[in-house]
């Protein structure tokens, strides 16, 4: 494959084809496991996560890369196989997640800045020597009648900008995540809120990008959808995908080769739902698709359930998801369509 970011970015997000999220912390994967009684351990982490990579439909077929923890990243599956080159094998692409996490943004109260910045150039380094040829960097946002401020928008969207930098330095496409938050402390938003919120912290992060000379045709935009709270929900799929195409015509340039939507607390149904609506009329300077971690994930954890004679049902379920995804990232995607499958 061309190791041009341009030629990666746009292989990211080929048509019909998206991004699969497991790059959950050691400390999220154990909630996860929780669910299912299952001990979080290197080797349990890593049966669950051969488990979905090898899942051959799904991979070929519907996802085109892989967000990756650091601890996968150098991962060998059971048989000694770098997982590494399962995805490669699948003619998929291997990325990393490399911040370490939203912390408590100094006197700015229920605001975070993620951290991550000290020591990437040489972490980055060493990932691209691993393999990864993409990155991934998540901003937090959170959203009520006074949230968020100037600040923190400024300041993640400063260092989103930064990593980016140090990313196409490096040699590899930065995804650039700033998530407004459906799911936070108050999480009882409207819609119109949410709407202005995206459109600002959009405007910001692309001012930020552009000072800090990164390459928009070498990066991917993963961003929220346009959603009301948690505690709110109102919005029919409609007019998520309305408000969400608005937004992204007036703040994000035609040059970037796509948008992967996170999922950010959607139930999985609704996730593909909203996806499916975006794709559908819309005229649109990008590929827009999906970067999904529990959306894609939850069916095949389930099904999975930490036993090894239920690799091949979670991968059926897996597979399925993927594809639902799939024909939503091409707006084809019916509910209909999904109970008949």
């Amino acid at each position: 494959m061309s190791e041009r970011l341009e030629d990666i970015a746009v292989a990211m997000v080929a048509n019909g084809r998206g991004l699969l999220a497991a790059d959950e912390s050691t400390a999220t994967i154990k909630k996860r496991f929780d669910s299912i009684a299952l001990e979080s351990t290197e080797t349990s982490r890593r049966d669950y996560r051969e488990m979905l990579l090898r899942s051959e439909e799904a991979m070929r077929n519907y996802i085109s890369g892989v967000i990756l923890y650091e601890e996968t990243l150098f991962q060998n599956a059971a048989d000694g196989t770098p997982l590494v080159e399962i995805i490669r094998q699948a003619g998929s692409i291997p990325g990393i997640k490399v911040d370490t996490g939203a912390k408590p943004l100094p006197y700015f109260a229920k605001e975070t800045i993620t951290e991550g910045l000290d020591g990437l150039a040489a972490r980055l380094a060493k990932y691209h020597e691993a393999g990864a040829r993409f990155a991934k960097w998540r901003g937090v946002i959170a959203v009520s009648d006074t949230l968020p401020t100037w600040g923190a928008v400024k300041a993640n969207a400063h260092a989103l900008a930064r990593y980016a930098a140090l990313c196409q330095e490096a040699k590899i496409v930065p995804i650039v995540e700033p998530e407004v938050l459906m799911d936070g402390a108050p999480g009882d938003h409207s819609i119109e809120r949410s709407e202005e919120v995206t459109e600002w912290v959009l405007r910001t992060v692309f001012e930020e990008l552009g000072d800090a000379r990164v390459k928009l045709e070498g990066m991917i935009l993963k961003p929220s959808m346009v959603i009301d709270g948690k505690k709110a929900r109102k919005a029919s799929v409609s007019e998520v995908a309305e408000r969400t195409v608005k937004v992204l015509k007036r703040t994000v340039p035609s040059a970037v080769p796509g948008i992967a939507f996170l999922s950010g607390g959607q139930s999985t149904e609704e996730a593909t739902a909203h996806l499916s609506a975006i794709n559908t009329a819309h005229d649109l300077p990008w590929k827009l698709t999906f970067s999904y971690g529990r959306a894609l994930q939850q069916e095949a954890l389930t099904a999975w359930n930490g036993k090894a004679e239920n690799v091949a049902a979670g991968q059926r379920a897996f597979t399925h998801r993927a594809k639902m995804c799939s024909l939503a990232a091409k707006g084809s995607w019916k509910k209909d369509l999904e109970k008949a499958a």
